[in-house]
């Protein structure tokens, strides 16, 4: 890349600012790094000479930043909550994967994956302590988007408590409760047990609660289940599958939910024969996952550990 030499110059007028900036950045080597900072420079400049804050509200805004740093800890991740409550993390799943191919929606990663889940049977419960809501029976296959069972894809599940609660979060349920991770197998099928799911609401005890309240927005998320479904040959796919009213799915405050992830979890108030211990009443769902070929990745846990 020709690097051209520019003049450095002292700033007099807001229109010298934009172009002064750019120059002092002229000379990154990182073709990708300089696109990205140049453009993330003029929007941010224009944004700044469109909205005219004043140096009261500046200071302000840079307090919430660092606030999201301060409330991000092994438990939280303040600064993954604050992409997910503006749309940004919503809006980097969509470009990045728009199911165009046949394969399953994805949806946002969030901040309460953990990662190092416990390795589960085929058919196991992901419920480690005693954990109110009723039995749920989950079941499906994994297949290629030509339909093609993959076998032994991995599937990595967690979900929130129905007190609205993920378990790093609460000091009332057990280590990596909801939490776990199936194999599939030679069909691409797998199964596993749990509580039907239910909305909860997004924390709110920060700065991203503080910017909720101000623009009289409800914290609330519908009810779902998250999936990272993995294969040899197969881009990863991280998804949730919900289950709620369509008010609930349309006013979801982190804008995750998709009409072709909503499962079908199918209420049974009576005895059946394929599930002849399960207390009544109780939820199945079944759901196949499609993946479309292509590297497999996987994404980094935005929490570590539990609250204690």
């Amino acid at each position: 890349m020709q690097h051209v030499t520019i003049e450095p110059k002292l700033i007099s007028t807001v229109a010298d600012v934009t172009p002064t900036v750019l120059a002092a950045m002229s000379r990154t080597s990182d073709p990708r790094l300089k696109q990205i900072m140049d453009s993330m420079v003029r929007h941010l400049h224009a944004f700044i000479i469109e909205t005219q804050p004043t140096e009261e509200e500046f200071e302000q805004g840079l307090r919430w930043i660092a606030a999201l740093g301060h409330h991000t800890n092994e438990s939280n991740n303040e600064v993954v909550l604050a992409a997910d409550v503006v749309g940004a993390s919503t809006l980097i799943d969509l470009i990045n994967n728009d199911g165009m191919q046949g394969e399953t929606m994805s949806a946002l990663l969030g901040p309460f994956y953990r990662g190092q889940a416990p390795d589960c049977a085929r058919g196991d419960c992901i419920a480690r302590s005693k954990t109110p809501g009723l039995a749920l029976y989950f079941k499906g296959r994994v297949t290629g988007v030509d339909g093609k069972p993959i076998e032994d894809a991995k599937l990595d599940v967690w979900q929130a408590s129905p007190v609205g609660l993920y378990e790093n979060q609460d000091t009332g349920q057990d280590d990596f409760n909801l939490r776990g991770v199936f194999r599939t197998d030679a069909n691409g099928s797998f199964h596993f047990t749990s509580v039907k799911p239910a909305g909860y609401p997004v924390p709110v005890d920060g700065p991203v609660g503080d910017l909720l309240q101000a623009q009289q927005r409800h914290p609330m998320r519908p009810a779902h289940i998250h999936f990272i479904v993995s294969a040899p040959g197969h881009k990863t796919l991280v998804t949730q599958i919900f289950s709620d009213t369509h008010d609930a799915l349309a006013t979801d405050v982190v804008f995750g939910a998709k009409t072709q992830i909503i499962g079908d979890f199918v209420e049974h108030t009576e005895p059946h024969g394929d599930y002849p211990d399960a207390p009544l009443p109780f939820y199945t769902c079944e759901y196949q996952f499609k993946l479309v070929e292509g590297e497999p990745s996987y994404p980094v846990p935005p929490i570590s550990g539990k609250k204690s």
